[in-house]
């Protein structure tokens, strides 16, 4: 069976699992950590067309961001996002959420999981050494900020406080940058492949999706009226981190 008729299959048949889950539930949370455990699934699916490399990257990332969001949201209300949605979309909530949350993810998460559908046995030390070394710096990376992050909303005092510190001092998206890095580095590492140009689309659409649509945008929509975090707009940029940062 050709391999994209394969991964569709899988994903929407994923993807209606965790629907079934969110309604159980009554939360569509549950699609965040969906997201990470999905390109697991992919990756160990298709496992004798990757590279053990591939495999340990893209397990060790999607465990680590899924199992931080399960205990971040653990016993917690619906998110701001999903439950903005939830009262806009009246009586249309169910399936407007099976296409608009949970088959629009799966959609995305195909093109993006295509380095790791499409053969690529091949390995080459030019792109694996600096390929793995982007992946492993952007692995730290978001883990430092997701783990900095949910330490500071621990603390009661911090509440509607803006965390400035730590590796958000150097921009305000820092989660975002190193996920960014991630998958750039996968890309270097399947690289020597003869349809590279397409592989290329995974971190593209990453990249835009964060920068441009679901991830900066929408985020920070949430605090346009907050007075503290844009006097931090003003001060720190927004993903790609800056060194040397105004007072």
């Amino acid at each position: 069976m050709n391999a994209f008729l394969e991964v569709i299959i899988l994903v929407f048949s994923y993807m209606c699992l965790w629907f079934v889950i969110s309604l159980v539930k009554h939360n569509n949370s549950v699609a965040d950590i969906a997201w990470g455990l999905g390109f697991v699934v992919i990756s160990w699916y298709f496992q004798s067309s990757n590279h053990w490399l591939l495999l340990l990257m893209v397990s060790l990332w999607g465990i680590r961001l899924a199992g931080y969001l399960f205990i971040r949201n653990w016993n917690k209300t619906e998110d701001w996002r999903y439950k903005n949605w939830r009262e806009d979309w009246g009586k249309q909530i169910l399936i407007r959420s099976f296409f608009q949350v949970f088959m629009l993810q799966g959609f995305f998460m195909i093109l993006i999981a295509i380095p790791l559908f499409l053969n690529t046995t091949t390995i080459s030390v030019w792109t694996i050494i600096p390929g793995f070394l982007i992946w492993f710096i952007g692995f730290l990376w978001e883990s430092l900020a997701d783990w900095q992050l949910y330490q500071f909303k621990r603390q009661a005092n911090n509440k509607g406080q803006v965390l400035k510190s730590g590796l958000w001092k150097y921009s305000r998206h820092p989660n975002y940058f190193g996920e960014i890095l991630v998958w750039w580095g996968i890309f270097l590492v399947a690289l020597p492949h003869p349809y590279w140009y397409i592989l290329i689309i995974s971190p593209i659409i990453i990249s835009y999706l964060l920068l441009r649509v679901s991830g900066v945008p929408m985020l920070e929509s949430k605090y346009s009226d907050h007075p503290e975090y844009q006097t931090y707009v003003k001060n720190t940029p927004s993903v790609f981190p800056r060194w040397k940062i105004n007072n």
